[in-house]
């Protein structure tokens, strides 16, 4: 293996993590099979991470914030607030229909972490980011949109992920796009109902 900085080991070990939890699962995903998969050897493992709870915190992490960050982009905030929350919604729902692999590592990640002591955090760090993005985008469609949420907004922001988390499930066992575009317009309007004329 060439010479190459602790950051860019860092960042290929993760890399190669997430493929073979995506081909094999999140079990199969031992330390030996992500440095075979790396090309690197066991002891450039243990330079890069502590453990290899560590190293799954950070795919959960990266995992997460790469999604944020693609539905950020996608995001286009309008006057009219169902427009905001639908275009949030459907941004949230390309990423997940473009990539299910991923999307499917952190369900598992999730129970693995929730059934192993030791690994509690990882699920309430990726829970965590998810929340703060469904709040900060509320946040965002109510600026535009001139509007002020009549439910506090972390409440509304569990909500929302809540229905989400539970469609990306469903649509990973039957994949029907049709009911779940459906339930993500019924999802807007039930938000509406907690929206009014902004005070300012």
């Amino acid at each position: 293996m060439s010479r190459m900085a602790a950051s860019d080991r860092r960042a290929e070990l993760l890399e190669a993590a997430i493929r073979v939890m995506t081909r094999d699962g999140v079990a199969k995903a031992t330390t030996r099979a992500i440095v075979n998969e790396a090309g690197m050897t066991l002891g450039a493992f243990h330079y890069c991470f502590d453990s290899r709870a560590q190293l799954l915190e950070r795919v959960t992490e990266t995992l997460t914030e790469r999604y944020v960050a693609e539905v950020r982009g996608l995001f286009a905030p309008h006057r009219d607030i169902r427009d905001s929350v639908l275009d949030s919604l459907h941004a949230f729902w390309k990423g997940f229909e473009a990539n299910p692999g991923e999307h499917q590592i952190s369900y598992e990640l999730t129970q693995y972490a929730l059934r192993n002591p030791g690994f509690e955090n990882i699920a309430r760090r990726q829970y965590e980011i998810f929340l703060a993005a469904f709040a900060s985008l509320l946040e965002l469609a109510a600026d535009n949109a001139g509007i002020e949420w009549t439910q506090p907004v972390p409440i509304l922001a569990r909500y929302v992920h809540s229905v989400i988390d539970g469609l990306n499930m469903t649509w990973l066992v039957d994949r029907n796009s049709d009911h779940s575009q459906a339930v993500l317009h019924l999802l807007a309007d039930h938000l509406l109902q907690y929206a009014r004329p902004s005070a300012a």
